[in-house]
């Protein structure tokens, strides 16, 4: 009896308030609101909260807000939404109950936006996720509801995203643009959520084929074409479609328009290497540098466009700075080993040759000591046992264990290292 006294209380007062937080509520009460009284009944409120009686709790927390909405915002309005969510879904009401506060929870989100500005972008997702989900509102309303929301939070919840995205979906009209607004929903998250399969599987029923998304974005942005988010939409859908030939313009574009950021750099960079403009994206690597002279990776990937061009010498510069940058990199010294493995099998199989075999296992060996999860490191040791010089090999050409080989020959004159016989 004692509950649903409490529940006739609550919706009462609910009733009251309506649609208008401002109308007077007579606080179920006549009280006055003097500071001390409205303390009372904060702290009244607090406690019924933290004890989970959000049914006792709901006629205080009203009363608080009649008198001083600003007061406690920092607080209240996010106990409040615990009250009336777990009431709402949690308790057995008759209709006029939940109906009460269906009417009142818009107003309610209304004035926690209003009077905590930083709960704004919260409030409003929750806004929107009950205009759907328990008023089941128009369409139109609840997606114009959840842009509201993403205006306020970029970055907005993918759950959210995906429920206004699905809105798009079943909405979709010759009448509207509806599809085209759940592309741009569903390519956003496949570009932040790049590991997801969900994003991409739903983009592939929107489209028929890729190259028609990519031709989308590609006139979205030429209509355009001063628009960075846009660019930057259409590269990031080539570059996850492997398009990376397509993608260099619009990355291209975005390196002018924003000459200091690192990712639209690095982004063309690689988009240089896929096509084999190597020495374009060897501007960028040091452009790079120039902007973060301590990233090991850009030192790395740099090392690697010198592999490509055969640049060997040059190769094992980049790859020792990015090791050393690391203070000790097993991936950088293992790539070291292949510039020597490739310079071998460039030249005839001779005793000479064979040294270089033993110089790149031996930096196989050494990459492994540093990092043992190189399991590549450890089949490349095995690999090349048949091509290193054998004991007898040493003892032909007079060389006991523990002394020293230089590396000779016309084929290996940049290499200018040694091994030691075992």
């Amino acid at each position: 009896m004692i509950g649903k006294l409490k529940i006739l209380a609550l919706t009462f007062i609910l009733m009251l308030a309506g649609s208008n937080f401002t109308s007077s509520l007579a606080l179920a009460v006549e009280e006055d609101c003097d500071s001390m009284e409205v303390l009372k009944r904060y702290s009244l409120f607090s406690e019924y909260h933290k004890n989970k009686d959000f049914q006792s709790a709901l006629p205080f927390g009203w009363q608080v807000l009649e008198c001083d909405k600003a007061r406690f915002s920092k607080w209240i309005y996010y106990k409040m939404e615990d009250c009336l969510w777990f009431v709402h879904d949690s308790l057995d009401l008759a209709e006029e109950e939940v109906v009460a506060i269906e009417d009142t929870i818009l107003s309610f989100y209304d004035m926690a936006m209003q009077y905590y500005p930083d709960g704004m972008a919260y409030f409003q997702q929750r806004k929107a996720f009950v205009v759907e989900t328990w008023l089941e509102l128009e369409p139109v309303v609840v997606i114009a509801e959840y842009v509201k929301a993403a205006e306020y939070n970029p970055e907005l919840d993918s759950y959210y995203f995906h429920r206004f995205g699905q809105l798009y979906i079943n909405n979709m009209s010759d009448e509207n643009d509806y599809k085209m607004k759940a592309i741009d929903v569903y390519t956003m998250l496949a570009v932040r959520e790049p590991d997801n399969p969900q994003w991409p599987d739903i983009l592939s029923e929107l489209v028929d084929n890729v190259d028609q998304l990519l031709d989308i974005r590609k006139k979205n942005w030429e209509l355009d074409k001063e628009n960075m988010e846009k660019a930057w939409t259409y590269a990031s859908e080539c570059i996850r479609a492997e398009a990376y030939d397509r993608a260099i313009e619009p990355l291209e574009f975005l390196t002018q328009q924003s000459p200091e950021t690192l990712n639209y750099w690095n982004q063309l960079a690689t988009a240089y290497n896929k096509v084999e403009r190597y020495d374009d994206a060897e501007q960028c690597y040091i452009k790079l540098l120039e902007l973060e002279p301590e990233n090991k990776d850009f030192y790395f990937n740099l090392g690697l466009i010198y592999k490509e061009q055969g640049r060997l010498s040059k190769a094992r510069q980049y790859f020792q700075t990015a090791s050393d940058k690391a203070g000790g990199w097993g991936l950088a010294i293992f790539s070291t080993g292949l510039l020597y493995e490739q310079s071998a099998r460039g030249c005839a199989f001779d005793f000479k040759t064979k040294v270089v075999y033993k110089l790149a296992q031996d930096t196989y060996r050494r990459a492994y000591n540093m990092d043992q999860s190189l399991a590549q490191a450890r089949d490349r040791i095995g690999a090349l046992s048949g091509s290193v010089p054998t004991q007898e090999d040493y003892f032909f050409y007079g060389y006991k264990s523990g002394d020293t080989i230089g590396v000779t020959g016309d084929c290996f004159g940049w290499i200018g290292k040694s091994i030691t016989v075992p």
